[in-house]
């Protein structure tokens, strides 16, 4: 069963194959609406391929998969309106030389186009500011971001930000849209024991909400539904668990990214060039 918040993930067999060889092989898993699903590995084992292959954003080579009841990768365009990146290197990262309150609007600047009802069309220019500052707050409010606590509040640049607090403003930025499904990538990555736990409420608190969260980090935590690459994969319907192959580098297959014009026109908009 899926739901109108979070979307169901699964995988049966799933394999991605590039120039120089295999990024992941047979990952089976299920994980329901909601679910905190972690992609447990060594880095270099194809966690990141993974991940934007789930969120349609990479074409894999064998089997089966499907986010939110949509077919990969035959669905993938449907699959990346519903599913929204946090952090990944390379892919949505932040700019460093931009400060919190031009990620935030540039990002609600996206959204209005991507939105674009009639209703939201025929909204004074008021109506449209306050409706995109209440959408900003509510996100910054589920990513446990409070601008007045940093150190020029939203005018601090992404550079003099600590490492949790930029994975919290790339999570509020990716919530602003709304998904049914967050990917967030290296979520346990240089931060310290205190943090990396604080860095999983967080996450936590977001698929407790509703949203379905796929992150992927070097330890799954007890409570997540674990998909292994790399040295073995465990099927969660079965508590199997089978050798993998070995996987190679993650750059080894093209990146499928969306909303290039728009992005554009936002930039255009907040002074970004």
């Amino acid at each position: 069963m899926d739901s109108p918040h979070g979307a169901a993930v699964s995988a049966k067999g799933f394999g991605l194959q590039g120039p120089r060889g295999w990024a992941f092989r047979d990952v089976t898993f299920s994980a329901e609406p909601g679910s905190l699903i972690a992609v447990e590995g060594p880095s270099g084992s194809g966690r990141t391929c993974l991940l934007l292959a789930l969120t349609g954003r990479m074409r894999p080579t064998e089997g089966e998969a499907a986010t939110g009841g949509l077919a990969l990768p035959r669905r993938a365009a449907a699959v990346r309106r519903i599913a929204a990146l946090g952090p990944v290197p390379g892919v949505s990262e932040l700019d460093p030389a931009f400060t919190v309150a031009e990620h935030l609007r540039e990002r609600a600047l996206l959204q209005r186009r991507y939105d674009g009802s009639l209703r939201a069309l025929l909204r004074s220019p008021g109506e449209r500011a306050a409706a995109a500052r209440a959408r900003i707050d509510a996100s910054l409010d589920a990513a446990g971001l409070d601008p007045a606590t940093l150190p020029k509040a939203e005018r601090t640049a992404v550079r003099d930000l600590e490492r949790l607090e930029a994975l919290r403003l790339s999570v509020a930025l990716a919530l602003i849209g709304r998904p049914r499904l967050l990917a967030v990538d290296d979520a346990d990555l240089k931060l310290s024991d205190a943090e990396r736990a604080e860095a999983w409420e967080l996450l936590r608190s977001v698929a407790g909400a509703g949203t379905t969260v796929l992150a992927v980090c070097s330890q799954a935590p007890e409570d997540a539904v674990a998909v292994r690459t790399g040295t073995a994969r465990t099927d969660t319907t079965t508590g199997t668990t089978d050798p993998a192959e070995p996987a190679e580098p993650e750059e080894s297959t093209h990146v499928e990214t969306a909303h290039e014009e728009g992005a554009a026109d936002a930039f255009a908009e907040t002074g970004r060039a």
